[in-house]
């Protein structure tokens, strides 16, 4: 018996280090998002640290979930969103009075200090915390930060999960669309498709200019 527990603990150091060896092997490629409109396409990655929220977006656009949803509520100089079922063409309810998350398939907060409302942030809309105190996110709403100097008043009250690394002049021209007072919706909308792509980590850095530091 002593042998065997021996055995297994001399062998330990080699599992714990083939294991981390797997890992790095995985983390060689990644996802590209490409979301498409009629004012041109965004692409984007999604963060590992946020592991819950990049698996379900991941789980979401390969349904084809997003397709024909639109950017029902926008903001010049503070972010668009988009991701709710119920703005696609003919949707019930009325696609004028897009639904609230709903909080019982709602995602776990994943806020980490690292990742900040910059420009181009992709971060996860939520309810908010009179009825949600624990800031868990909405399970497909999403925003992405347009003001030059960032939002930082969310850091710390929204999930970020993702990066812009091309196409932060049509997040510009989205939010520029004229929209509605008040609602904030665009007078016309602005329907996206998605697509993604897995793609090695040197050619995202090297065709974006995109650094995974």
């Amino acid at each position: 018996m002593k042998k065997i527990l021996l055995l297994l603990f001399l062998l330990l150091p080699f599992a714990l280090q083939n294991a981390t060896a797997q890992q790095k092997k995985k983390s060689k490629k990644d996802y590209v998002f490409t979301l498409s409109t009629r004012l041109g396409d965004i692409h984007f990655v999604l963060y590992d640290e946020t592991p819950i929220h990049k698996e379900n977006f991941l789980k979401l656009t390969e349904e084809g979930f997003y397709d024909s949803t639109t950017f029902h509520r926008v903001i010049n100089n503070f972010m668009i969103q988009g991701g709710d079922p119920n703005t696609r063409p003919h949707a019930k309810p009325d696609p004028d009075q897009p639904a609230a998350p709903n909080e019982s398939n709602s995602l776990e907060a994943e806020i980490l200090p690292q990742f900040t409302h910059k420009k181009g942030a992709v971060a996860a809309a939520r309810l908010g915390d009179r009825i949600n105190p624990q800031k868990r996110s909405s399970p497909s709403q999403f925003y992405i930060v347009h003001n030059a100097n960032g939002t930082p008043h969310l850091d710390g009250g929204y999930t970020v999960f993702g990066m812009v690394i091309q196409g932060l002049d049509v997040v510009d021209a989205i939010a520029a669309v004229k929209t509605s007072r008040p609602g904030d919706r665009p007078l016309e909308p602005v329907y996206m498709t998605m697509t993604v792509k897995k793609m090695p980590k040197k050619k995202i850095s090297k065709l974006y200019r995109y650094s995974y530091e």
